[in-house]
């Protein structure tokens, strides 16, 4: 498709970059990218899609604005308080670049609509913030064949990761059941900045997605601790690959123990086990069932602190981050390492 002369000139600054070029900037109009969640993340990955020329843009949400929405969802303003978000986020984003066409669907995303109006994009990204919603539309992903840009935030802390693109891992293989609680921002806070972070990264794994540039995230896991200015990348197990590489998948499962066998372990060798709390200190100081605190972000450089040949036992609020903390430790550490399952949720 042809780029006009006026999208020309606004595009040219990108354009100029050797990675993009005219080819690149017809692969942004010819796209076609759903965004499911008009949030916190969804905000700043629309307003720079658009801005950056994917030429078309599904939103669905059933949500509208509400005043506490405003400190992070800053597309939106107090006028726009009880609009529904999709319809208002089209709107405004239609007046910062007019070449785009935009769907808004003012519903929720379930099981009877997902199919159809995923069916129409090439790429979605997810922006949800609850586990029913991403455990669906990972697997409508998957039955479509359509690659997920996934992204997540609580408190200071993000994840990014690309799912199910060129057959790769999907969302299940890293979180392979949703945890018992769903701990989101409504109860446990977030910074208003981290969602522009995060859903940065996600807009820009979008556009290297579409223009086929650059060294993706897919297959990888990214956090980022914005507290403490920390990035971590971990790759991402493939389960429906554990029939082909099975000792791989048995370490995974002898490294992972639950509370019971914790409770039995600290009862008959508590001297032979070293726990370890992989929050951050104020996650400690609120709720914790002892151990050391050293943050998962402070665990490699803190391996001096650690005693040696003991068995260690990693854990955090729902399992996700101790065992990143299994990740970072195998390998480097003598000893064997244990994430508790479930978390302290569990």
């Amino acid at each position: 498709m042809m780029l006009i002369k006026e999208e020309l000139n606004r595009y040219n600054r990108q354009m100029i970059l050797p990675e993009m070029g005219l080819i690149g900037q017809e692969k942004l109009k010819v796209a076609k990218v759903l965004v499911i969640g008009a949030g916190g993340l969804g905000c700043p990955i629309l307003q720079y899609l658009a801005a950056a020329g994917v030429g078309t843009i599904g939103i669905v949400d059933d949500d509208v604005v509400e005043l506490s929405n405003l400190h992070r969802q800053i597309l939106y303003n107090h006028t726009d308080i009880g609009l529904s978000k999709a319809k208002t986020a089209a709107a405004k984003l239609k007046l910062l670049n007019p070449h785009i066409s935009f769907t808004a669907y003012h519903e929720r995303f379930t099981i009877d609509n997902a199919a159809s109006i995923c069916r129409n994009y090439d790429l979605l990204i997810d922006c949800s913030d609850n586990f029913t919603t991403r455990y669906l539309v990972n697997d409508t992903c998957v039955e479509l064949g359509k690659t997920l840009i996934f992204g997540s935030i609580l408190q200071f802390e993000g994840q990014v990761a690309i799912f199910n693109h060129n057959s790769g891992p999907s969302y299940r293989d890293l979180y392979p059941a949703p945890p018992t609680e769903n701990i989101n921002c409504v109860e446990g806070g977030v910074i208003g900045i981290l969602p522009g972070i995060i859903g940065l990264y996600m807009a820009n794994e979008a556009i290297k997605l579409i223009c086929g540039i650059g060294e993706t995230l897919s297959g990888k896991l990214m956090t980022i601790d914005a507290l403490n200015n920390t990035v971590l990348v971990f790759k991402i197990a493939q389960e429906k690959q554990a029939e082909t590489v099975k000792t791989e998948a048995t370490v995974r499962e002898t490294k992972e123990i639950d509370k019971t066998t914790l409770e039995q372990w600290l009862t008959e060798s508590a001297d032979e086990i070293f726990l370890i709390d992989v929050r951050e200190d104020y996650e400690h100081e609120e709720n914790n069932i002892g151990g050391v605190n050293i943050s998962l972000y402070d665990l490699t450089a803190s391996l001096e602190t650690i005693p040696k040949n003991k068995k260690l036992v990693c854990y955090c609020q729902t399992g996700q981050r101790s065992k990143m903390a299994v990740q970072l430790l195998e390998g480097v550490y003598e000893g064997e390492v244990f994430t508790l399952k479930g978390g302290l949720v569990h």
